[in-house]
């Protein structure tokens, strides 16, 4: 992809096509602050670019029946999700429908090079499959903070030999296409928003909690991201005094009280002590407990799971309850690996979030689990580079 939007225009055109899927002329122009005559010579400039392309006869609003218009069939975007303990890569259209997606378990510890290599790979076998001939964009997604504007992580807590890497610059030299870099947490809201529970709200908040816990932060339908990137990094507000170490450099971090190692570090503590013949069991089988094992420990009815899951809840509910009477969001979204922990979660997050907040803030209030599980940051990561390239160069 070598043609970018020459005006805002064309770029609103190229969105709306994205998100909408094919429309015709008149559609279009209903939807946009332009004279028929100036939005006939816009469309037929974007035609020109290759970037959208003529897509059958659209029914008839009266008259003579105009063509619908679509983005070019063989755009291909690359959405790359890197987590603390996985990766996933994706090849959208530019619509962001998924067309193959891989997903491989990986330490994040292991470094920039050895994540990239495999990432790397992944992409090389998406393209052999025939999905792509190659890529027009890649957005990537790395669980930790990112100076925006650069793509670079900047002291990520729980990345180690990631501050500074120059993931943007790195990755489109061997990719041989445009990139764009964000903190994952982000990238799921814009999944959500594109394609899952938040589809027609403007203003709302999306929690991951895996690993770590962060908050993506949507306002007017647009990501806020704060003056250096850092916005939204809950997982380092303080909810116990004097309490645990944080990865962080602190003590009594969200983070270091309930996330998933927080979670299964607990769990194994009480499967020790004894508390738990249920994840005693579980720990003698494996060796160690994840966060998975206490969902299932719960399902099945066992009382200390099931109290680590509502004490965890309430901690992440405290501290969203604070962001809700500051924010007043239409929505609250929870994503990640942890709510596998499913309505127990959910039912203790919601139970803290509406007896702390005003009812002004709360009175209409849905929170949500998200909708596209591990596909919202992949699809989130191909938002994030068709935003970047349906904007005028």
């Amino acid at each position: 992809m070598t043609a970018r939007p020459a005006n805002a225009h064309q770029a609103r055109l190229l969105r709306l096509l994205r998100d909408g899927g094919p429309n015709s002329r008149a559609q279009l122009g209903d939807q946009v602050d332009l004279s028929r005559s100036k939005l006939a010579v816009e469309v037929d400039r974007l035609l020109e670019t290759g970037l959208v392309v003529a897509d059958g006869l659209a029914a008839s609003r009266g008259g003579r029946r105009s063509h619908n218009i679509r983005l070019a069939p063989a755009l291909r975007f690359l959405g790359v999700d890197i987590g603390a303990t996985s990766v996933d890569v994706a090849v959208t259209n530019a619509e962001l429908e998924v067309l193959g997606h891989l997903n491989h378990p990986m330490d994040v510890r292991e470094g920039p090079v050895a994540i990239f290599e495999q990432v790397l790979s992944m992409a090389a076998k998406l393209r052999a499959s025939g999905l792509a001939e190659g890529f027009d964009g890649a957005g990537i997604g790395v669980p930790g903070p990112v100076r925006f504007p650069e793509g670079i992580p900047v002291a990520p807590p729980i990345m180690p030999g990631w501050d500074g890497f120059p993931v943007r610059e790195a990755l489109s030299q061997e990719l041989g296409c445009p990139v764009m870099v964000d903190n994952d947490v982000n990238l799921m809201a814009m999944g959500e928003q594109h394609a899952g529970v938040a589809r027609s709200v403007a203003d709302f908040l999306c929690v991951k909690i895996g690993t770590g816990i962060g908050c993506g932060i949507v306002v007017g339908g647009e990501v806020h991201r704060g003056t250096t990137g850092s916005a939204g990094d809950i997982g380092h507000i303080q909810v116990e005094p004097d309490g645990r170490p944080c990865a962080c450099g602190n003590r009594g971090c969200l983070e270091a009280h309930f996330s998933g190692a927080a979670l299964a570090r607990d769990a194994e503590d009480a499967a020790r002590a004894g508390l738990s013949p249920e994840l005693a069991a579980r720990l003698e089988a494996s060796g160690k407990l994840t966060a998975a094992d206490v969902a299932a420990a719960a399902a099945a009815g066992d009382a200390t799971s099931l109290d680590l899951i509502r004490e965890g809840g309430n901690r992440v509910g405290q501290v969203i309850a604070g962001l809700v009477s500051f924010f007043n969001p239409g929505l609250v979204v929870i994503g990640g690996g942890v709510t596998g922990l499913g309505h127990t979660l959910l039912a203790s997050v919601r139970t803290q979030v509406y007896r702390q907040s005003l009812p002004l803030a709360t009175g209409n209030l849905p929170i949500v689990l998200g909708e596209l599980g591990p596909a919202a940051g992949i699809i989130g990561a191909a938002r994030l580079i068709s935003d970047h390239l349906f904007s005028p160069a």
